[in-house]
């Protein structure tokens, strides 16, 4: 942002809940970049106590199960977080935040406020903030909020689900202007609100990703990097997989399915379900730095859309990372959404519907092959305007008019 003429001011928790921490990203921080801090008290001890949790346990993101909570509890949690904890269990922090920031701007003055979710909780501790002090507000969503993922799993009473709505709601009306991931968030949201919208999409930090060439490994790697909850568990992927595995014994020989991150019960199940376990390979957390090198040392890299009510929005920024890795690209979706047009445009892979199992076997036993030939596949283009430096350029723009 200090390229493009804004001096950036963080305001965030000190102690929050947190799935993993990663160092690595510690030197993307300017050392004398100002941090606002303050404590945040979340519910998370008490939930892992009650569904049977130890204290030091990490927690996914979204609804994943690790495959070792008690299945009444887990329902009961996921009942209690959506009906009570509104819009998350981040809601403890707004009341505080907008104390502490009344009186750090009765003292300060800045020039625009930038909120990011979710957790949708900052959206309104910016609303409120953005009101008393009539500071141009732009609210960025990276996810929506009543059309995420697994909204439709928090098993919402009608009294929460409407409150969700209202918020929502208050939300895209009062910010001066609204920034999304997708085409297709975007006009969603242009159906609920006269606020400007700007799409700006999840990109890559092309400082992560050197010149260092892809040198084949002695068996074709597949990576998925990130979590794969339950609503990603690719069963189509399995099918495949054992089939391969079955019709072409160099392929159970050579093959692996690396898997870096979370991994959802659900996932583990159908892996030994298909007797896959001598083809997949998981491991829990890998930092980013060492993340990047992974992926620009596999064969191919996996992108598997959730199989939820809004895949065609969904915009991972894994694609894009993926993408600067510069290895071909195979996507499983439920639906033609916004990146089958990305995967198209930048020529980076290869489009697959979960209802099209011949044509993922066919496509993994090319590239299979193609690796054992020496033959590379990877063709991508125009992957500069994914960068978040032109990113964050374009944001700094709908600053300047926001202050204009």
């Amino acid at each position: 942002m200090r390229l493009f003429g804004w001096e950036p001011i963080i305001y965030t928790p000190s102690n929050p809940e947190r799935p993993e921490i990663d160092h690595s990203l510690e030197k993307d921080i300017p050392n004398d970049i100002q941090i606002l801090k303050q404590p945040i008290w979340e519910p998370y001890s008490f939930y892992k106590k009650f569904v049977g949790l130890k204290k030091d346990e990490k927690l996914g993101a979204g609804l994943m199960q690790t495959g070792q909570e008690s299945s009444f509890f887990k329902e009961l949690s996921v009942w209690i977080r959506g009906n009570f904890f509104i819009p998350d269990a981040r809601k403890f922090w707004i009341r505080p935040s907008i104390k502490f920031l009344n009186h750090y701007l009765s003292d300060h003055s800045i020039d625009a406020i930038v909120s990011t979710g979710p957790p949708h909780s900052m959206h309104l501790i910016a609303k409120k903030i953005a009101e008393r002090f009539s500071i141009p507000w732009l609210a960025d969503f990276r996810d929506p909020w009543t059309n995420i993922d697994f909204f439709e799993d928090l098993k919402l009473t009608p009294i929460a689900r409407r409150k969700h709505h209202q918020l929502e709601k208050s939300v895209l009306d009062a910010c001066d202007e609204l920034a999304v991931v997708s085409p297709t968030m975007k006009e969603e949201f242009e159906d609920m609100t006269d606020t400007p919208i700007c799409m700006i999409p999840n990109g890559y930090d092309a400082e992560d990703f050197g010149d260092e060439k892809y040198t084949p490994n002695e068996r074709f790697i597949l990576s998925h990097i990130g979590m794969m909850s339950a609503s990603r568990n690719p069963k189509v992927l399995w099918e495949a997989l054992s089939e391969l595995s079955d019709e072409y014994s160099e392929f159970s020989k050579k093959f692996t399915l690396r898997l870096i991150g979370k991994v959802d019960g659900a996932v583990h199940n159908d892996i030994q379900a298909f007797g896959l376990e001598h083809l997949v390979e998981v491991e829990d957390y890998v930092p980013h730095d060492e993340v990047v090198n992974l992926q620009q040392q596999s064969e191919a890299l996996l992108l598997i859309i959730n199989n939820t009510p809004n895949a065609a929005m969904i915009l991972t920024g894994k694609l894009f990372e993926y993408i600067a890795a510069k290895r071909p690209i195979i996507c499983l979706s439920p639906v033609k959404g916004d990146v089958k047009s990305v995967l198209e445009e930048s020529q980076a892979g290869t489009f697959i519907l979960y209802s099209q199992k011949d044509r993922l076997k066919e496509e993994l036993y090319s590239q299979f092959k193609n690796w054992q030939n020496g033959v590379s596949s990877y063709q991508s283009t125009g992957s500069k305007k994914y960068s978040r430096q032109y990113l964050t350029e374009q944001i700094c723009t709908e600053l300047d008019k926001l202050t204009s």
